[in-house]
């Protein structure tokens, strides 16, 4: 495990979980990162021992980054009269970008990623995949590659910088961005959900677990604030609610019950018991897999608990593109299969947690070799 990413709604204490958990990691020995995209309530993190803390801004970290980049492209386009770092407004999700950013050059053993609510998590953790997908449709390898030639001729003054030149220049440094992405490998990230066992609170846990799973991930755990030992009518029926709560939420991932204080922790102490004897540990990663069925194939992508009628699927080029709880992911194809046309696909399981998607597969007698389609019992 790498890193740690707490998720869950406003109010359910990812916050002060994935605070939590990063103070055990550093007090354990391990050289650990807190990622926040706000600050936590606890004093004296910044200077405990093997312990870094980053609130991320998006606001902030776009104006370093135009500070750091508004000379090239005023060179580029010196027709423009560019803003100043105080005056330019942040894109919809630089904040998530900024996050990402802070991820991918993190120097730690472990790194704590307070991710915000799950819509916020999935943006995180599909970042990498979505960018990636970005470059390839406006700049195919070819046009890259032709790109590379063309900046090598403007660094040597054979050609006169034009506005094109700037993005140019900074495919290769996205493409670095991308190529130190913890998250982009499932194996090494452990999400843990954060939940208020009320009403609803089963069905959000269940979403959340499809949208992770297209990215290959499954919770860990969930970590459920519960209520202090009561009486009274308001506490019996609150007391009903929150055991119905409790149920739902175990078809997820197990649960793990945090007593709502009176207070929230004053200090590192309070604040590092609150997650008890719990020990992150490495989770199976939920992965598509291939196989041969008489002379098809098949393609499963796990889906557990998605529903029918919440589930897209369309083929583009060398992609796969799913469509599930809201979140869209394009999934590249291995080498086989891109000569394979889709014959059909169905999900089965539905609504549980063995849901998946099965595809299936055939070969595209413009793309297979004669000699090969005549193995497979088919003819060009």
């Amino acid at each position: 495990m790498r890193t740690l990413l707490f998720t869950g709604p406003g109010g359910a204490g990812s916050t002060t979980l994935a605070a939590s958990a990063a103070v055990r990691a550093a007090r354990s020995g391990r050289r650990t990162l807190l990622l926040s995209r706000q600050p936590a309530a606890v004093p004296g993190l910044d200077v405990l021992p093997g312990l870094d803390v980053v609130v991320v801004d998006g606001r902030a970290s776009l104006e370093r980054l135009w500070s750091g980049s508004a000379a090239a492209v005023a060179a580029a386009l010196p027709q423009v009269t560019l803003p100043p770092p105080s005056s330019v407004l942040p894109l919809p999700g630089a904040a998530d970008l900024a996050l990402f950013t802070e991820l991918a050059s993190a120097d730690a053993d472990l790194v704590v990623v307070d991710a915000g609510p799950v819509e916020a998590a999935t943006a995180l953790v599909g970042l990498s995949a979505t960018l990636r997908w970005w470059i390839d449709q406006l700049l195919p390898p070819a046009m890259r590659a032709l790109g590379a030639v063309r900046t090598a001729a403007v660094a040597s003054g054979a050609v006169r910088r034009e506005p094109v030149d700037a993005v140019l220049a900074a495919v290769p440094v996205l493409e670095g961005l991308l190529a130190r992405d913890r998250l982009a490998d499932p194996a090494g990230t452990v999400v843990c959900l954060t939940a208020v066992p009320r009403r609803g609170a089963g069905e959000a846990a269940r979403r959340a677990a499809t949208a992770l799973a297209l990215h290959g991930l499954r919770p860990a755990a969930v970590f459920v604030r519960v209520l202090p030992e009561g009486a009274g009518p308001w506490w019996v029926q609150r007391s009903a609610e929150q055991g119905a709560g409790l149920a739902a939420l175990a078809d997820v991932a197990p649960v793990r019950q945090v007593v709502e204080g009176a207070a929230s922790p004053e200090d590192i102490d309070s604040l590092a018991a609150l997650l008890g004897d719990f020990q992150p540990a490495d989770v199976e990663p939920l992965a598509p897999a291939t196989e041969r069925r008489n002379g098809t194939w098949q393609l499963t992508v796990p889906l557990p608990f998605a529903q029918r009628s919440a589930v897209d699927l369309t083929r583009w080029g060398d992609d796969l593109v799913i469509t599930v709880a809201g979140i869209r992911r394009s999934l590249r194809l291995d080498p086989l299969l891109r000569r394979c046309e889709v014959t059909g696909g169905r999900l089965t399981d539905a609504g549980t947690a063995d849901g998946r998607l099965e595809v299936s597969f055939q070969p595209d007698p413009e793309l297979w070799p004669a000699d090969l389609l005549a193995a497979e019992g088919r003819t060009p």
